[in-house]
C-alpha cells in the first residue's frame, strides 16, 4: 500500500505534483496514518508555498 511520505517523496524529487497525485493524497489523509506521513504531508505543504514544488491542478486552473 502506498503511503503519504511516498507520495510526497516523489513530489519532491521531481519538483511536480500531479493532479492524481493530489488525489492519491486526499485518499490517503481520510485513514489512519503516523507522524512520518504527517511530517511528510507538512513538508509538501511547506513546498508547494515556497515554490519547490508546482502543482499541475494550479497550472490548469484558469480562474484568473
Amino acid at each position: 500500500m502506498t503511503r503519504i511520505r511516498d507520495v510526497v517523496q516523489t513530489a519532491l524529487r521531481t519538483g511536480y505534483l500531479t493532479v492524481d497525485a493530489e488525489n492519491q493524497l486526499r485518499q490517503l489523509l481520510t485513514n489512519p496514518y503516523d507522524r512520518e506521513d504527517f511530517n511528510a504531508f507538512m513538508i509538501l505543504q511547506e513546498a508547494a508555498m515556497t515554490g519547490k514544488v508546482k502543482q499541475e491542478s494550479r497550472e490548469q486552473c484558469t480562474c484568473r
